[in-house]
Order: C-alpha cells, then structure tokens, then sequence
C-alpha cells in the first residue's frame, strides 16, 4: 500500500467583505474556455465501490452525503470553493459586492450547456436559486428575504435585506448546495425533487438502477474553467467515459472487490482493514480528515425535549470510547470541543471546552432524578450503511445505560433514514455527521429557522448567527462565533462526539484523484 495522507488545507478563509476607497466594489473574475475537454477519443470506465445509496439525485432537497457524492458530477453552482476553502467563481464568471454588502451581482459564463443542449442563462439561475432556497435549510435560513433578479441573459443579482458577509460562502455551499438547472426542470419538479436530473456538470446522468449502481458519463460538450483545478473548481477534464457507483453496504464486499478489481476506488473503508490494505503492493490508500461525529437531539417531543435531560447526556458520555468504537484508534479521530477544524484559523474556537467530554456518570445522573426521568425509552436511530455511524451507536447505547436509561436502536437503511429524522415521534436522537464546513452557517442543526430535524428551539442560536453576518472584519465575526460555541455547549441541539477520518483506497493504476469534502472524479484517468 502508498498512503496519500490528505490533510485539508485549510488555508485562511476570506471574509467577503467590499473593497475601501475610491471603487465601490471588489470582483472576482475567472475566464471561461468554449470547450476544454480533449479532442482525443475517450473511452473506458471508472468503478466506485460506494457504501450507501443516495435518497435523491437532486442535490437541493437532502444534505446526505450519498447525494452530494454522485450529483456533483453532475450538477454545478455559481460559486464554489478551491482547495483552500476560498469562494471562487464556477458557473459565474465573475462577481461583485457591493460596498454595504447588501447587493451581488453576478456575471455569468457565456455558452455554458446544460445536458439537453440548452445554453445557461440567468432565467435559470434564478428558478434554481428560488427552489434551492424553498427546501434547503441553509438557503432558507440565509436567503428567505432575498430578491432575485434578471439583469439581462447573463447578469443576475441578489439583494439581500440587510449585510450578510458569509452570503457567499452560503452559495458555495458543499453538501445541499445550491445546483443550477434548466428552468424548465424546476418548473416541472414537485415537492421530492426535480424528475430529470440535467446540470451542467462534466458528466450527464444515465441510469439509476435501484439497490444496484447509479450510471454517469462523461458529458462530450462540457465547458469548464481555464483556471488549474483547485478543490471543486477549475478544470475538469475526466479521461474515461462512464462513471459508475456501485452501491456495496457490506464492506468485506467493498474491500474484496478492489482486491479482485471488480472496483477501482473504494469508500468509506473499514478502519481494521488498514493491514489489509497494506498487505498490498498494488493498492494505494487517501486518509482525510472528514467530518464531526453527532447524536442530534429530537427537542421538538419525547425525552429530550427536557433541556436537563439532554445535559445529562453530555455530562455523563465518555466521547473517547464512542470514537474509538466507532474508528477503531485514535489514528482516525481527534477529541476536540470545536465545531470548526483548529486549521481553519479565522473561525476555530475551544469556547466551551469545560462543557465537552466531562465523562461524569454520577453527575449525569443527578440531572437525570432532577429531570423526574422515569425509565422512559430512549430511542436511538442510525444505519449500517456507514459503519462508523453503526458503531457509535451501539456504544452511545452503552453509554446512556450507564447512566440508567433505557435504550433501544432503530436501525435503517441510509437513505430512509433521511426522511425518517424528519419524523419527531420515529426517534429520540439520530447519529450521524456533519462534514467540514467552512462557515458557522453551514451547520443547519444550530438554527431554527432552517428547520432541520432535531428541531432545535434556541432563538439566542439564530441571533448569533445574524449578529456573525453583520460584522465588518473577520476577528469580530470569530469572537461572535465563540459566543455562539459557548450557546452550543449551553443549549445543546446536539453531542459533539468528536472529528473522524474517512479512508479511500483505489487501484494504483487510478491517478488524478482527488477529495475536498467528498471523492473527486473529475480529473481522473486510470492506467492500465
């Protein structure tokens, strides 16, 4: 095995605020080219070896990680993030704020094709941005108040209510991300999603063959970036025609079929299967740090909608033998009180710390007899689709009868389970995961109004995540953002167990790949 160990590099994030001085506006400008896929013949395949299936092919209605996997090969976003975490533009062309932060307006990219045929135009932009913000808990949370509106075929604007200096890291959103498609699509789509899953991505939707594989190939006319690919923007130019994710819950499956090369990549490998990988030559292998392991909280009904008895929880658990049962070592985790990742310099905070991994069994209990807790059952919702969320399960179980709850698992396939979150009397706390986000905003569990299920009902939440929008420099938008961790650790819509690492292992004939926040196909070539 060669390890690829991908740290993230978290460089610093800007703040997008306007530019001083004699211009009222600052701009961002990347060129287009009209064609920047090879003239050379095309062919062969790339097999993914891919955990869960999607709940839907249309990114604005889930923030599952399926979705976000599969439909960002096929769907695209005004603005997105380079390797650096830094908002550049994708389908825009360029864009420009104004100096009270107030008005963006963007360029868009001439000659852009969807998978029709049809060229991107501002109309589009904006049936899509109107439907992302109807059902995504970010664009809802962010956007409710927002005017959209058509300059002309290649401007479009947003006029926001007041500043909001996180807005266009909202746009860039990486996991229910704001897509852009053909108005015609969103005219059409109905409250599950749209029925024909047409972007402008470098890979044109096929065939979803249910409980087998999603289809993707390669899209001939895709009109990409000039610019170097950093992170999800730039060039993308795959060098084989059809991409496939095969959908292989059992993970000995996975692993045997890349050994075998049934699969060229593999996600969400077994962390005890490291030595395996190991064991051989022609494998090579990508750890990454991924994401934050959670137990939301239903507030809305049942146990916890007792703020006691959720703080008992978090004062009794011991967040060090949830992880390592649900990773293995403390190779693949890291306890840390913050939401953010420490390299993500301008927002990373510990506020809070004292409130984090207190492991306090007798404590807990305490607050559990203050609560009037009387042997109500406890029910804990997750999937064996992923293994770590599996795993972390069934010790948090643990954990609670310690403390003498009385807990039972639901167990659910991953793609039910995201709708099943959504009913509050169907569990009492839900684990799962929130990836690295690079603003504040991008966790939907901290707001209210985005609705997102849990339900949590604090208001001081959503005012500190209004009072970060308002700030003017970004070492007064972090000290807000610790205000707002220390509220966390006071309200707790959720249990941040701790952060996680996610292992990728292909065939060492795959080059070009990549992850930022996910797999990254669209540079690949594979080496026979």
């Amino acid at each position: 095995m060669k390890l690829r160990n991908k740290y993230l590099a978290l460089g610093i994030v800007p703040f997008m605020l306007a530019a001083c001085g004699g211009d009222d506006s600052s701009e961002t400008t990347t060129d287009a080219s009209e064609d920047n896929n090879d003239a050379t013949e095309i062919s062969g395949e790339l097999q993914i070896g891919y955990s869960a299936q999607p709940d839907t092919m249309d990114p604005h209605m889930s923030p599952t990680t399926a979705t976000r996997d599969v439909s960002r090969n096929v769907f695209e976003t005004l603005v997105a993030v380079n390797a650096d975490y830094e908002v550049s533009p994708m389908l825009a062309e360029s864009f420009e704020e104004s100096e009270d932060g107030k008005t963006i307006t963007f360029q868009l990219r001439e000659g852009v094709l969807f998978h029709n045929g049809e060229e991107m135009t501002a109309e589009d932009v904006k049936a899509s941005m109107e439907k992302w913000t109807e059902y995504s808990s970010i664009g809802r949370s962010n956007l409710a108040d927002a005017e959209f509106i058509i300059e002309d075929d290649y401007t479009f604007v947003i006029e926001l209510p007041e500043r909001n200096s996180v807005i266009l890291h909202v746009l860039a959103e990486i996991g229910q991300f704001a897509a852009i498609m053909p108005k015609e699509v969103v005219d059409e789509a109905g409250p599950t999603g749209a029925n024909d899953i047409i972007g402008t991505g470098p890979f044109e939707f096929v065939e979803w063959a249910t409980d087998q594989h999603i289809h993707l190939t390669r899209f001939d006319d895709y009109v990409a970036s000039d610019e170097p690919s950093s992170g999800l923007v730039g060039e993308k130019n795959p060098q084989y025609e059809d991409l496939y994710f095969n959908f292989v819950s059992d993970a000995s499956t996975r692993v045997s079929g890349l050994q075998t090369g049934e699969y060229d990549v593999i996600m969400a490998v077994p962390y005890d299967n490291i030595d395996l990988m190991d064991s051989n030559p022609n494998i090579e292998t990508m750890i990454t740090p991924s994401a934050v392991e959670v137990a939301v909280f239903n507030e809305l009904e049942g146990v916890f909608e007792d703020h006691s008895r959720r703080e008992a929880v978090n004062v009794g658990i011991n967040n060090e033998a949830i992880m390592t049962g649900s990773v293995t070592s403390d190779q693949f985790y890291k306890l840390d009180p913050g939401l953010m990742l420490e390299e993500q310099v301008d927002w990373y905070t510990d506020a809070g710390k004292e409130n984090y991994f207190q492991n306090n069994v007798d404590r807990a209990k305490e607050l559990l007899d203050e609560a009037g807790y009387d042997n109500e059952l406890v029910t804990i919702m997750a999937t064996r689709d992923y293994d770590h969320h599996y795993n972390a399960a069934i010790v948090l179980q643990q954990e609670l009868e310690k403390l003498g709850m009385n807990v039972e698992l639901s167990i659910i396939d991953w793609a039910a389970m995201q709708e099943e979150i959504y009913d509050p009397s169907a569990h009492d706390m839900f684990v799962s995961s929130f990836a690295t986000r690079s603003i504040p905003h991008q966790f939907p569990v901290l707001s209210k109004r985005a609705e997102f299920a849990g339900w949590t009902q604090s208001e001081e939440l959503d005012r500190l995540l209004d009072e970060i929008k308002l700030q003017e420099t970004q070492e007064d938008a972090r000290a807000v953002f610790a205000e707002l961790q220390e509220q966390f650790y006071e309200d707790l819509p959720m249990i941040n167990i701790g952060k996680f690492h996610t292992i990728t292992s292909m065939d060492e004939n795959v080059e070009g790949f990549d992850e930022l926040v996910g797999p990254i196909f669209w540079n690949v070539s594979v080496n026979d």
